[in-house]
């Protein structure tokens, strides 16, 4: 008779437990994502009402700043092994508050907030309207509400770094749609996104429709961080082609929302030649071919006729029916802007300048200034030696030179 734990081990080793189980994981991740932002919502709602009481207290009251240092040891003592309530973390709350409920950036505040968002814009939905006999929602409710979307470490980075509010709700806001970490936001603002966001290199507004062309200028950057692909050279324009393609995933995420890899050196069959898109990509929103051609330097004219030229052929042979018109990105090192502009001018099809972003150098005033790897080994291997020589001493004494 054959031993039932025997069997039972062969039946759950088959493919359907596997699928079983990473189905399972998954519902969990899931589940802890969701406790995770449900208990960052209510954190953030917590420190606003802390921050709005100290404040008003202090004005309606009179309280000095003492009031702070006493409000941490009274809170401190009553939830004893608590973080978060030192008095600067008290102030931060008050500052928090302070920072978006000033009448004059409410108003700016609620009115960018009542703006489609990013993502609403390139997916063309929006949140149904609430009938007329819903409640009328305060603004200030509207922002606190807005403000818990983001974990509380992202809205102290966005306070320390901005004091723009459009900025700071457009960083909100991507942070929001996109589940940006706060290493990201960092990165992000370094890189000053949302000046990116308004430099519009490219022909969208008269190549396109209206709608698609606003999609097309929120879906599509003007720059490109490149960072993750851990290089600050690369060898040639195909070099940097197949490090994209390897960290394709990285690289979807750095382009944004809806795009999709097609394929690499996609050919385009012409009569008796062929030519190749460096990178081809399929934007789900947008319902368009997004073809990227890779370039080392700066962008001259001639990168612009090319792709017109391909956008032509995937527009007469590749595009499927119902979909829009194809969109070109020309990726290069640096731009000119306004040669950008007059290469652009009379191109009938959708194509974008964008620049990109490897890992940073030395400023030109500090190269050659520092030490090179191989110096900075040299030095640590003489004071690894210096150090075991003063162990050795059985002093513990530094030996010294005879002269």
């Amino acid at each position: 008779m054959p031993d039932i734990r025997s069997t039972m081990a062969k039946r759950i080793s088959i493919p359907e437990y596997r699928d079983f189980l990473t189905a399972m994981r998954e519902r969990i991740d899931a589940a802890r994502g969701q406790a995770a932002r449900a208990v960052n919502h209510e954190l953030v709602l917590l420190y606003w009402d802390i921050g709005k009481g100290i404040l008003e207290k202090q004005r309606k009251l009179g309280w000095g700043d003492g009031v702070v240092e006493r409000l941490s040891r009274d809170l401190n003592k009553h939830y004893p092994g608590t973080f978060g309530f030192s008095s600067r973390n008290l102030w931060d709350m008050r500052r928090f508050y302070e920072a978006w409920a000033s009448p004059p950036i409410l108003r700016q505040a609620v009115a960018e907030l009542q703006k489609p968002s990013r993502k609403e814009i390139i997916t063309g939905k929006r949140p149904s309207r609430k009938p007329a006999t819903a409640r009328v929602v305060k603004p200030i409710e509207i922002l606190r509400q807005a403000v818990a979307e983001i974990p509380w470490s992202h809205h102290l980075l966005l306070l320390n770094k901005l004091s723009d509010v459009h900025e700071r709700i457009w960083y909100m806001r991507a942070c929001a749609h996109f589940g940006w970490s706060r290493n990201v936001l960092l990165n992000q603002i370094l890189a000053d996104a949302y000046g990116q966001s308004r430099n519009r290199t490219n022909n969208f507004a008269k190549a396109l429709p209206t709608v698609l062309a606003m999609q097309a200028q929120e879906a599509i950057k003007s720059s490109y961080n490149l960072d993750f692909l851990g290089v600050a050279k690369v060898m040639d324009e195909r070099d940097l082609e197949e490090r994209l393609v390897e960290r394709v995933r990285d690289f979807i995420l750095e382009l944004g929302y809806g795009f999709c890899f097609v394929g690499q050196q996609h050919r385009l069959s012409l009569g008796r030649k062929d030519y190749r898109v460096d990178l081809l990509f399929y934007h789900r929103f947008l319902r368009s071919l997004v073809a990227i051609d890779l370039k080392l330097n700066e962008f001259e004219p001639e990168h612009a006729g090319k792709m017109d030229f391909y956008l032509n052929v995937l527009n007469a042979k590749e595009r499927a029916p119902g979909d829009n018109g194809s969109i070109g990105i020309i990726l290069c090192a640096e731009q000119d802007e306004m040669v950008v502009e007059f290469s652009l001018l009379r191109k009938q099809n959708a194509i974008g300048v964008a620049s990109y972003r490897l890992l940073h150098e030395l400023p030109k005033d500090l190269q050659g200034k520092l030490p090179s790897a191989r110096e900075l080994k040299d030095v640590l291997a003489r004071a690894l030696a210096s150090e075991n020589a003063s162990s050795a001493d059985p002093k513990g004494q530094k030996t010294r030179k005879r002269t």
